[in-house]
């Protein structure tokens, strides 16, 4: 996990997943990971609350660019 880095930050776990679909159908791998603001949203549940965007340092510009990109 030392080599990951944030890229977006989603406003809940459902945005997390769907952004970190599109990062993995480009072929970037992706964890979604709750922040520690968003830990304290809805009583802890996962699925409210902000969460990170992570990819590997490697990936991060691509990542950065597929996420940014127009749609």
């Amino acid at each position: 996990m030392d080599d990951w880095v944030v890229v977006e930050v989603a406003r809940s776990e459902p945005e997390a997943e769907l952004l970190c679909s599109v990062l993995r159908g480009a072929g970037i791998e992706c964890l979604p990971r709750l922040t520690n603001s968003g830990a304290g949203a809805g009583d802890g549940l996962g699925t409210v609350g902000a969460h990170d965007i992570m990819v590997s340092t490697q990936d991060a510009q691509d990542a950065r660019e597929i996420l940014h990109e127009p749609r």
